[in-house]
């Protein structure tokens, strides 16, 4: 009998519609069939794909895109080892083999940028279809086609090369893809930020925090001058400028974020947003940027913070004396930028050291705080259309651009003149404007002047070390400057999952 009973019901599981038994859904375990519903749903999904910013920020965009540069170095700390997964950034020595290296920050920072395009590619496969008003459905899809957009760019200037994945992947050995190179990759980046800029809203109708179109259209000419491409750049710029979103703030000590205020002000056309507390979207990168040993009366003079506690460790994203000698006398970013700490347990004979002030922010928790990190800013926008229109041949007009961000400044008009002294004088207003911003290993390599920029500065620094805050007595390592490239190794770990690396 019971025999009989179980052929019934394995006659009545067959007898029903396939079709229908093949959209049955497991009820206990979402999936983008059954999760992509409502508008909610969509801006879930935008939210989570924004979420990696913030570790990129915070951890690591700093020590690849700063720290390997002449801007900041580490402040050796012969009291503590084991860091040399970070000194090695810093000292362009990172062990590359065939173009792969071992570098748990570069893999860090690759795996980060891929949850970005694997979320944002959930979105953009399935939104057309979806039931919700076209309005929120453009301004949802513009996002996540900015957010797709800016970590392959991320990616093609770290790496020059990298898997393009556009669509989901659903199977295994859909890993896995070829590497494609930097044109392919480029031609995506425009298409999909191209889309976004016509899909965003602007600044004064957007949620603050998220992509707009302003934003879109200044990574969009990012991408361009990446590529030399002057008069699309120049086109997507106007957009920007024309927009009348955006403006300079007259005092440059209020641009930056506090750590509850003055965020996605003004002049702010993209940050990374952070907030203190215990909600898990705080950040700590100031933390990272003290030398240490510092003990808590001096780390409290900094924050503010009513839990100091000592830091110890090796400290990062020191400010060197080449950015800082590259100020002009009078130049009020210097103060707003850079200031000096004493620490009375520094194994330095002269225990003063430079910190980076623009983040410098009082708060209220210990190694927890919310001051935003800036992408994109307006200033960045003039100096961009300066260099544009100089590369184009007008260079009376580009200083006009040039001048409206040293004025802010509280310096006279630029006395370049010609083309290659307005070149020369652009590049050193973006690196004193734009300063610890992560902006100089880019500029550095997409101008062709990253080699010799960096072999003279390594030089400097195996030659006179105690400029470079090392203790008396100590010296760079033995493999310092032994690897000068314009792009990262692509991650070991990456390698070993996949044929094509």
């Amino acid at each position: 009998m019971k025999n009989y009973i179980f052929y019934i019901f394995i006659i009545l599981i067959f007898s029903t519609s396939c079709d229908d038994f093949l959209e049955i859904y497991p009820e206990t375990a979402l999936s983008s069939a059954t999760f992509f519903q409502t508008e909610s749903d969509f801006e879930q999904a935008v939210n989570a794909t924004y979420a990696p910013l913030r570790p990129i920020a915070n951890d690591r965009a700093w020590l690849l895109g700063e720290m390997h540069s002449d801007n900041t170095y580490y402040a050796r700390n012969p009291l503590f080892g084991a860091t040399e997964q970070q000194e090695d950034i810093a000292d362009f020595a990172l062990p590359t083999n065939d173009g792969i290296t071992s570098n748990t920050h570069v893999l860090n920072q690759y795996r980060l940028d891929y949850q970005i395009i694997a979320r944002a590619n959930q979105i953009i496969a399935l939104i057309d279809e979806a039931d919700i008003p076209q309005e929120s459905k453009d301004n949802l899809k513009g996002q996540a086609l900015f957010l797709r957009g800016y970590a392959y760019f991320e990616l093609v200037r770290y790496f020059n090369k990298a898997p393009l994945h556009l669509t989901p992947v659903t199977q295994r050995e859909e890993a896995a893809l070829p590497l494609s190179e930097a044109p392919e990759i480029y031609a995506q980046i425009e298409q999909d930020v191209s889309q976004a800029a016509q899909l965003l809203l602007p600044k004064s109708q957007q949620e603050p925090g998220r992509a707009t179109s302003g934003a879109a259209n200044t990574l969009l000419a990012n991408v361009y001058i990446n590529q030399k491409k002057w008069n699309e750049a120049g086109s997507a710029l106007s957009q920007v400028i024309s927009s009348g979103e955006y403006e300079l703030i007259p005092d440059y000590s209020n641009v930056f974020s506090t750590n509850t205020g003055n965020k996605n002000n003004i002049e702010s056309i993209f940050e990374i947003q952070f907030k203190e507390g215990s909600d898990g979207l705080a950040g700590n990168f100031l933390y990272s940027f003290m030398p240490r040993p510092m003990t808590q009366d001096e780390l409290v003079e900094i924050t503010g913070t009513s839990n100091p506690q000592p830091l110890t460790a090796e400290g990062n994203n020191i400010p060197t004396p080449d950015v800082i000698a590259a100020y002009e006398e009078g130049d009020e970013r210097l103060d707003v930028s850079v200031s000096y700490v004493t620490l009375s347990g520094s194994e330095r004979e002269n225990k003063v050291y430079p910190i980076i002030n623009k983040y410098a922010k009082e708060h209220s928790q210990h190694n927890n705080h919310g001051m935003n990190w800036p992408v994109y800013r307006y200033a960045e926008v003039l100096l961009f259309m300066a260099e544009v229109l100089n590369e184009q041949g007008n260079t009376a007009e580009a200083a006009n651009y040039l001048n409206q961000v040293r004025n802010r400044a509280g310096l006279g008009d630029t006395e370049a003149s010609g083309q290659d002294a307005m070149r020369t004088a652009i590049y050193k207003e973006r690196r004193v404007e734009l300063a610890f911003e992560n902006k100089r290993y880019f500029d550095l390599a997409r101008t062709g002047r990253l080699i010799e920029v960096i072999t003279a500065y390594g030089q400097r620094i195996i030659n006179n070390p105690l400029d470079y805050y090392y203790p008396e007595g100590t010296e760079p390592r033995g493999n310092a400057f032994n690897n000068i490239e314009v792009y990262y190794g692509l991650p070991a770990d990456e390698a070993a999952l996949s044929p094509y690396f």
